[in-house]
């Protein structure tokens, strides 16, 4: 490839869309991991200067058991960077709307739900590194959270303003519609409770089995609307789980 056409991008210089250090790179792996590396170049835009970041960003605790090799660290990094990313980006579209509308859209663009189908629309979900024998997981909403540690990695990596960069550019911009997430109702619970409210129903949420499934704490909790199992709900996490739960018992109930 002819070195032409230079642009500058997120700090790097980029040749027809690849960096010099990307060719580098390449050209010094395995071949066995040169297509790997290029999907991984292809979602992200760019060639990750520190690789060992993006290794551990996408390998999740199914196949690497240790806090230093798998993402669980950098998801809480990341989790923590682009929630403050989208409340700058909330801040600065919503000039004059008050707290509460700013605290719910930024809920509606970072929760779980949200965050995990813009991950599989991004192609993370064929590069992670998961038991790909656990199909428990291949539905569940770790793809989200991988989306979270890359964030973390790329923070780690490259610094707050380029990961500011591509958070707008590769995650807000073509996955997140905010005119059409402001009508969107996302918590389920809230939703369910002020239905019992308003008809004087009991609402409660229990914990029907917990159990330990791949290594981690597997809940199953119940939307319990007096005293009667309306609807379910399965996760990694009680909070999750109700969540679930919550918006089965909202489709059931016609709410």
């Amino acid at each position: 490839m002819a070195l032409l056409n230079f642009t500058e991008s997120a700090g790097e210089t980029f040749i027809k869309g690849y960096s010099l250090q990307y060719w580098l790179r390449y050209f010094r792996i395995n071949k066995e991991d040169r297509a790997y590396y290029k999907q991984l170049c292809n979602v992200l835009g760019f060639a990750p200067g520190k690789l060992n970041l993006y290794t551990t960003a996408l390998s999740h605790r199914s196949v690497k058991e240790h806090a230093d090799e798998n993402n669980e660290r950098l998801e809480y990094l990341g989790d923590a960077v682009l929630s403050g990313i989208v409340a700058d980006y909330l801040f600065k579209r919503y000039p004059y709307r008050g707290e509460g509308f700013l605290t719910e859209m930024r809920s509606k663009m970072v929760n779980r739900q949200t965050l995990n189908e813009v991950a599989v629309k991004m192609g993370l979900k064929k590069i992670t590194l998961y038991n790909r024998s656990d199909n428990s997981l291949k539905i569940s909403q770790i793809f989200g959270n991988t989306l979270e540690a890359l964030v973390g990695a790329i923070y780690l990596d490259k610094g707050y303003d380029a990961t500011k960069h591509w958070v707008y550019k590769r995650v807000v911009a073509p996955h997140m519609f905010v005119d059409d997430l402001e009508n969107l109702e996302i918590n389920h619970k809230n939703k369910l409770y002020g239905w019992a409210n308003k008809n004087g129903k009991v609402l409660e949420f229990e914990t029907i089995e917990e159990k330990i499934e791949n290594g981690r704490r597997l809940f199953r909790i119940g939307a319990m609307v007096d005293g009667q199992l309306v609807a379910e709900g399965k996760a990694y996490n009680k909070k999750d789980a109700s969540q679930i739960a919550a918006q089965i018992a909202v489709d059931k109930l016609g709410i």
